[in-house]
């Protein structure tokens, strides 16, 4: 049997007789229509900020903030999953609108993209195992050393140029850089200190290591926390989402996520 929908015969008749009619939209296809696409990198493979489960979804502090500023910035989001040594290439190449993936604000990245206002701040710091003997970190004490970074990161960039003289081993992810430090395949690490945090105080393979020296805050090289990156001439969508962030820290949502994967405050 054939089916038509009463809309379907009122609009017929209605314009058979030369008016027309517009039916309302649902609430749903209204909502839909008042928010802006935004399409999201992420790395997924930076526990506990953004990673996929066991299902192959998306979970993580960077994933839970994204969902926030989109729900109250009025955006559409899809979620795409990027190399990180291609993430900012193609953000500029218009691939995506939005890095939302802990990254770090440098001086480097600031002349490629735009930034927002910082969403948490983090230090760097040095890695070693428990065992290790190293206990100096200057250049100099460690120029005979294994030194493991994850490519394309800040870590790798201070690497570079402060610890000119030590071997040095690029891994992918921050996960590979982890086993690699566990298993000796290099003497130390140099990594974000809230990324490999939950490793080390939660899990059995993170109990073999520990902080080594001070927390390692240059500006050049770290920038001044994390913050989402976008072309350079998104200007009204820069805007959109430091007031978004405002937003979520304003009323309480941001400390609710914080306080889900860290004991204490990130801002």
């Amino acid at each position: 049997m054939l089916r038509i929908s009463i809309q379907t015969i009122l609009r017929g008749a209605l314009m058979a007789g030369g008016i027309g009619i517009f039916l309302a939209a649902s609430p749903l296809e209204v909502a839909a229509q008042d928010r802006t696409p935004m399409r999201i990198a992420v790395e997924g493979a930076f526990p506990p900020f953004n990673y996929l489960d066991a299902n192959n979804k998306l979970q993580g502090f960077d994933i839970d903030i994204a969902n926030a500023l989109c729900e109250v910035g009025k955006f559409e989001c899809q979620f795409i999953i990027e190399k990180w040594d291609d993430i900012i290439p193609n953000l500029v190449a218009d691939k995506y609108d939005a890095i939302i993936s802990s990254m770090s604000m440098s001086l480097e990245r600031r002349q490629k993209v735009a930034f927002t206002e910082k969403y948490y701040n983090s230090p760097s710091v040095f890695i070693v195992r428990k065992d290790s003997s190293i206990n100096d970190i200057s250049p100099a004490a460690l120029s005979d050393k294994k030194l493991g970074v994850t490519s394309s990161t800040a870590q790798e960039s201070f690497a570079n140029h402060l610890y000119p003289e030590m071997e040095k081993t690029i891994f992918r992810s921050s996960p590979e850089l982890y086993k690699g430090l566990a298993d000796g395949s290099v003497d130390i690490i140099l990594e974000d200190k809230l990324a490999i945090y939950d490793w080390i105080a939660n899990t059995k393979a993170g109990s073999c290591c520990e902080f080594k020296g001070p927390d390692l805050v240059d500006v050049t090289y770290f920038g001044e926390g994390a913050g989402i990156a976008l072309r350079l001439d998104d200007k009204e969508r820069l805007t959109r989402l430091n007031e978004a962030l405002k937003s979520i820290k304003a009323d309480g949502t941001y400390d609710m996520i914080n306080a889900k994967y860290f004991p204490f405050s990130i801002q």
